[in-house]
């Protein structure tokens, strides 16, 4: 027997929306629990620092970690600092992912950057794809 119910159609532009949200929450949420961690967490200061950067970067990524997240998850942002926030974000994920291998670390240690980097591609990609067809990303 057939449902007398209306379908529910998701046209191409509100699937546009709903994966840039769903890819933005993750990686916002995954670029917030790093500044979090940064700031907080005396194993990840160890880390930074066997890394061989210095204790005020950690700290000062971890502020800007948070204005990019506040960037991308406010919509009335303007397309300008959301572009300059992912841009950071790019940055950070790359440079981490650099850190990792140079410092003689293996994939292991820089599979959360290089997963982090995945949500950072659909977050952008979404995003780039809803600025080209203006339906409110």
């Amino acid at each position: 027997m057939e449902s007398t119910l209306p379908r529910p159609v998701v046209s191409p532009a509100k699937g546009m929306v709903i994966g840039y949200w769903i890819f933005t929450a993750l990686l916002c949420l995954q670029m917030g629990f790093t500044a979090y961690a940064q700031l907080s967490l005396p194993q990840v200061s160890q880390a930074f620092t066997e890394l061989g950067y210095p204790g005020y970067f950690r700290v000062e990524l971890s502020w800007f970690k948070i204005a990019a997240v506040l960037a991308l998850l406010v919509p009335q942002v303007p397309a300008r600092l959301k572009e300059w926030a992912y841009c950071g974000f790019a940055l950070t994920l790359v440079s981490a992912i650099i850190a990792h291998f140079s410092s003689g670390q293996g994939f292991y240690e820089a599979s959360f950057a290089i997963g982090t980097s995945v949500l950072w591609a659909f977050s952008y990609f979404f995003w780039r794809k809803c600025e080209a067809a203006k339906v409110g990303a």
